[in-house]
């Protein structure tokens, strides 16, 4: 009941975690805005939509207005190599949205703000802890986007320090699932390996040799966590919403494959870089917290996110993209 007739806003709600979180707000009896920068796709009966560029302050403003609660979600998110080239883009834009986006929350009335940070603001380590963000600076691979999330992190804080202002943190995992960016130049490690293998790639060439262990998140638990995290985690009391299982860069490639249309075979190219070994979450607050667990396992939510792709062939023109290389920019 803590939704039902509440408006309630959620930037980036066209997205891959936004578009579940929307619906599943709608199920709860929420009224809600969704500003974004793509076009409609799919939205609840009643959802209003607002097509803005949160990057300027009157968008943050008049997609604020009048609401009870808000899930900051937009951003600009890419893989390593478009994080690091681009990494001007990556550091204003996000910094600009994140800055804008709290401010006008408070002075709009908002009473509730979820932040949406993410995993890449930690340091190098195999466990990422809660506490530990601050102990050295985030990975070099993560640096400008994990910069402006740290620093938007910290507005956070002082919102709370000088206007008593609650908003609450969460640091998602490696997000996956249906309505993700799934253009191959630009996107995440399973996306970009989904959209390869169903367009017919084979053998599917993938960087190193399969044995790095990540965590990642299905797209509807992540936005089942961050309802639950609104209701009732503390503010500026960041939760890691993760599946807190490691998985190896061979197992999900062995599954994409095996859900593929072609079912390819695998090739690894041990001359590129793997990355770390293991970058795992430690999951124990969210749990104890705001009682958090996923639900879905990483069969079958690759496996819904490969027919997802596969009915929806022309969902990656509907995109916005900053990037001139992404061929579902504008």
């Amino acid at each position: 009941m803590y939704f039902k007739n509440k408006k309630v806003l959620v930037t980036g709600g066209t997205g891959m975690i936004g578009t579940p979180l929307v619906n599943m707000l709608a199920e709860a009896g929420a009224r809600v805005r969704i500003a974004s920068l793509d076009n409609p796709f799919g939205l609840p009966e009643g959802a209003e939509f607002l097509k803005v560029d949160l990057t300027r302050w009157e968008a943050c403003l008049k997609a604020c207005e009048g609401v009870d609660f808000i899930f900051h979600l937009a951003g600009i998110k890419g893989g390593v190599g478009v994080g690091r080239s681009q990494g001007a883009r990556f550091l204003e834009g996000n910094a600009f949205i994140n800055l804008h986006m709290l401010k006008a929350a408070r002075e709009c009335g908002a009473a509730r703000y979820l932040f949406t940070s993410t995993i890449g603001v930690y340091p190098d380590a195999e466990i990422f802890k809660e506490s530990e963000v601050w102990d050295k600076p985030p990975h070099p691979s993560d640096w400008y986007g994990a910069w402006a999330k740290r620093f938007g992190e910290l507005q956070c804080e002082a919102y709370l320090e000088q206007y008593d202002y609650q908003a609450v943190i969460v640091r998602p995992a490696n997000i996956y699932g249906p309505y993700d960016n799934f253009n191959p130049n630009t996107a995440m490690v399973i996306p970009a390996l989904i959209a390869r293998a169903c367009a017919g790639e084979d053998p599917l060439v993938v960087w190193g040799d399969g044995t790095p262990v990540r965590d990642f998140i299905y797209s509807k638990d992540c936005a089942r966590g961050m309802m639950l995290a609104m209701e009732a985690a503390a503010p500026c009391d960041p939760l890691n919403l993760g599946s807190g299982v490691g998985v190896s860069i061979k197992q999900v490639a062995e599954t994409i494959c095996r859900y593929a249309p072609q079912s390819p075979k695998l090739e690894w190219d041990a001359s590129k870089p793997a990355g770390n070994k293991i970058r795992l979450m430690d999951t124990t607050k969210a749990r104890d917290q705001i009682g958090f667990e996923p639900k879905y396992s990483l069969e079958n939510a690759i496996r819904e996110t490969v027919e997802w792709y596969l009915q929806n062939p022309d969902y990656q023109s509907r995109r916005y993209s900053i990037f001139s290389n992404d061929p579902g920019g504008k």
